[in-house]
């Protein structure tokens, strides 16, 4: 069995392939030929997290496996198999691999629900997720304007000067008239307000995948035209920003993203509701595995 670093990882995986891998994965989960298994946690008293999750897709299937804790950090590792002889192939480190795959699962949503000439793009966030959805949405849509804004000024302007990206004054300024929004933060309650979102927005949210987090209010979620979500079944356990809101799950405007091929009639605002599946990390895994095979 092969150990992979996060170098490796980085070095043989471009986001541009890591968004035809996503187009791939939800076309194989809409057919039925890939699987995903829904993330597990364990808690324990000392503030650590266990973290699994598992998904099979072509003629692989694996694992990821990652702790943390909020005084010490985080740490992943990602375990690949052969599907047919359930022999071990590789042992990955996972974070990159996490950061890239979940940027290019809002990449291929953006692609499919955004405007075509969507081309003004406001961030909540400017983490190293943050970083990842940028690039994803360069690749699918041309950025005449890029706007973000962050509770740390100093981590905002950093995030500003390697990206290109500008500074706004407030959460409102940075997201009021975008075409695209993003929403990639540690935060427990909403970061926007539903009035500073216009009509026919695409919004990506994707900083929570706990029920006890949102980043979107209510009001927004219930203004939807459509909202997609990588995971029914995943957001029930942990989609905060429909618990909260909350959601009927069998109405009709919620939907899993494999579902959605193009957008809708009209003019509606669309939510992609991103959560992270075990089966993006297989498709992402296995493509490095491959090129360095």
């Amino acid at each position: 069995m092969r150990f992979l670093t996060e170098d490796q990882v980085r070095a043989n995986l471009s986001m541009r392939e890591c968004i035809r891998l996503m187009r791939e994965t939800f076309d194989q989960l809409r057919s039925g030929a890939a699987q995903n298994q829904v993330r597990r946690r364990m808690f324990l008293p000392t503030g650590t997290v266990l973290h699994s999750m598992a998904g099979a897709f072509g003629k692989y299937l694996g694992s990821k496996v990652y702790t943390t804790n909020p005084k010490h950090g985080a740490y992943f590792y990602f375990f690949l198999f052969d599907a047919e002889t359930a022999r071990p192939l590789a042992c990955m480190e996972a974070n990159y691999l996490g950061q890239i795959r979940t940027g290019a699962a809002s990449g291929y949503a953006t692609d499919v629900l955004a405007k075509k000439d969507a081309s003004v793009l406001g961030i909540i966030g400017s983490g190293f997720q943050a970083r990842t959805q940028l690039d994803a949405i360069r690749e699918v849509r041309t950025l005449k304007d890029v706007r973000v804004w962050s509770r740390s000024a100093e981590k905002c302007r950093a995030f500003a000067d390697e990206t290109g990206a500008r500074v706004a004054g407030s959460a409102e300024e940075a997201v009021r008239g975008a075409d695209i929004v993003v929403t990639a933060t540690w935060a427990k309650d909403p970061v926007i307000e539903s009035a500073w979102i216009s009509p026919g927005t695409h919004v990506n949210a994707m900083g929570s995948n706990q029920a006890q987090r949102r980043e979107l209010p209510s009001d927004l979620i219930a203004r939807a035209g459509l909202i997609a979500v990588d995971s029914i079944e995943a957001g029930k356990v942990e989609s905060g920003d429909l618990l909260l809101a909350p959601v009927d799950w069998n109405d009709p405007r919620i939907v899993d993203l494999k579902q959605v091929t193009r957008r809708p009639d009209g003019n509606p605002l669309t939510i992609f509701k991103s959560n992270g599946l075990g089966v993006e990390d297989v498709a992402a895994a296995a493509y490095v595995y491959e090129r360095l095979s």
